[in-house]
């Protein structure tokens, strides 16, 4: 505390103006007033220079890089989460790849010939591989560049996949006849486009080659084929494919491709010579619940793999913000 002139002048008037009584009660008042402890403006003056202590600084830098690095094991984490994505990464880049030499090499991507693109197997190449490589390169640069929001759209993303994966496999046992319905419409598309698409051409040949079996329900349902037809004008009417016949090969090493050619014009007991009489629906579902065992494990593994990349990145997101993986 600061006092004045004026105030100090009023305590330090000469004795002749203040009285014996008065001189008594200001004595006590000065000894008083030079006993006042300082004032509070030093603290702060004091507390200000060790603000400004380049000691005082080190020492909280030091406490704050102390704090906030991250361990060992965060760095392994991290490091384990993106080359786990640029694994992924290139095995959607290649699957990407595939599907796209696949129509070009079949000329779909042109313009005229935009309209069956829908059918075609490489579409689901491209299609798995533009979103898996999509999904790992957000996975990827978010564990490199400790990115927030790309590691948010990677653990969204591999929820939804996951999800799917789920209802796929809950219709798998709750809508059985639908799903049955539903290949035999795919086997009958593959059924009319044999001839024009190699993809589907080369799916139905070993279907009916390794289940020995011809046709939907039974051989004769490849005279729903326009090509194959009785009234076709081309030498492959009233025939099947060749994948139909109980040996293509005839004793050779060469497929003969017209072991089966006018067996629409025999009868059941002479095409039984020839080809396969059974279809191809019920020995699908046949070798498909044989296969259950199997396809349940790589459904296992499949999804331990997303879990795995997703833990992860749930760890790098909470080293990089915490709270960060809750919220």
């Amino acid at each position: 505390m600061v006092l004045g002139r004026e105030q100090l002048s009023q305590f330090f008037r000469p004795y002749g103006e203040v009285g014996s009584g008065e001189s008594s009660r200001l004595l006590p008042q000065t000894s008083q007033l030079v006993e006042l402890p300082q004032s509070s403006d030093d603290d702060d003056i004091l507390l200000l220079g060790d603000a400004d202590d380049p000691v005082a600084k080190h020492d909280a830098e030091e406490w704050c890089t102390t704090l906030c690095k991250p361990s060992a094991f965060s760095h392994c984490v991290r490091h384990l989460a993106f080359l786990w994505n640029l694994l992924f990464l290139l095995l959607g880049l290649l699957t990407l790849g595939i599907g796209v030499w696949g129509l070009l090499a079949k000329g779909w991507l042109q313009s005229e010939r935009l309209a069956p693109l829908g059918s075609d197997p490489m579409l689901l190449f491209v299609l798995a591989g533009l979103g898996a490589s999509t999904v790992s390169l957000a996975g990827c640069l978010g564990a490199l560049r400790s990115n927030v929001c790309l590691l948010r759209f990677f653990v969204g993303a591999v929820l939804a996949f996951v999800g799917l994966e789920v209802l796929g496999g809950l219709l798998l046992l709750v809508a059985r006849q639908r799903l049955r319905d539903a290949l035999q419409n795919a086997l009958l598309l593959c059924l009319l486009r044999y001839q024009e698409e190699p993809d589907l051409r080369f799916l139905v040949d070993e279907v009916q080659r390794s289940l020995q079996c011809c046709g939907l329900s039974s051989y004769r349902d490849w005279e729903s084929n326009p090509y194959f037809n009785c009234s076709a004008p081309g030498v492959q009417a009233c025939s099947v494919p060749a994948s139909c016949c109980l040996d293509p090969r005839q004793n050779g090493s060469i497929t003969n491709d017209q072991c089966a050619f006018g067996v629409l014009h025999l009868g059941d007991m002479a095409a039984a010579g020839v080809v396969h009489l059974g279809g191809c629906v019920v020995q699908l579902g046949a070798w498909l619940r044989a296969q259950a065992g199997g396809i349940a494990t790589g459904a296992a593994v499949l999804m331990l793999l997303e879990a795995t990349g997703l833990l992860l990145a749930l760890k790098v997101l909470a080293d990089i913000a915490p709270g960060g993986a809750r919220g």
